[in-house]
């Protein structure tokens, strides 16, 4: 019999090493959105505060305890990622996995915002997007979400994108090592 094993959507693909540029994947464990029902969205706060320790971010925002990040994805939605949600959100959000769905990276290293800056039409300089900012965005053709975390930047992307995502922040990240080369 076949024994089928789970392999991360970046297994292949990374570390991806460009001068002092690094592209990793992250596995940040269970990922869940959180999409407080109308009205709701305080009591949802209230009760990941009261069972985690981090609330409902702000839009554009994330809001983290050690390495559990609750994190901005759009209008009143927010995915939980680093911990398994304990909190009762029974009748205030909808709660839905979405472990498998992504692949989480983490671009670091002199020269990351450069890197973005060709891909991301979005101001990613540590004085417009500082600790704790989150955006969606388009990273090329590719919907992403970019957040500024301790020591780089996360980019989430879809799995089933995950080889493109790589090959786009790559070729741009070996231009910038090149650039930062030649000076």
């Amino acid at each position: 019999m076949d024994r089928l094993t789970a392999v991360s959507p970046g297994a292949d693909l990374l570390p991806v090493r460009q001068g002092a540029l690094t592209l990793e994947e992250v596995l940040p464990g269970e990922i869940t959105s959180i999409a407080p029902f109308r009205g709701q969205r305080k009591a949802v706060t209230q009760a990941l505060l009261a069972a985690l320790g981090v609330g409902f971010p702000e839009a554009n925002c994330l809001t983290r305890k050690g390495e559990l990040r609750c994190v901005w994805m759009g209008r009143d939605l927010a995915f939980l990622m680093g911990a398994r949600l304990t909190a009762d959100l029974g009748g205030l959000a909808a709660v839905t996995d979405q472990s498998d769905g992504w692949i989480v990276l983490k671009l670091s290293g002199a020269g990351a915002e450069d890197v973005l800056a060709r891909l991301v039409p979005a101001d990613l300089r540590a004085a417009a997007f500082p600790e704790g900012a989150a955006i969606r965005t388009q990273l090329g053709h590719m919907n992403v979400s970019v957040a500024r975390t301790g020591g780089g930047l996360q980019i989430m992307g879809f799995r089933s994108m995950a080889r493109t995502l790589v090959q786009e922040i790559a070729d741009a990240m070996a231009s910038v090592a090149a650039r930062a080369g030649a000076g």
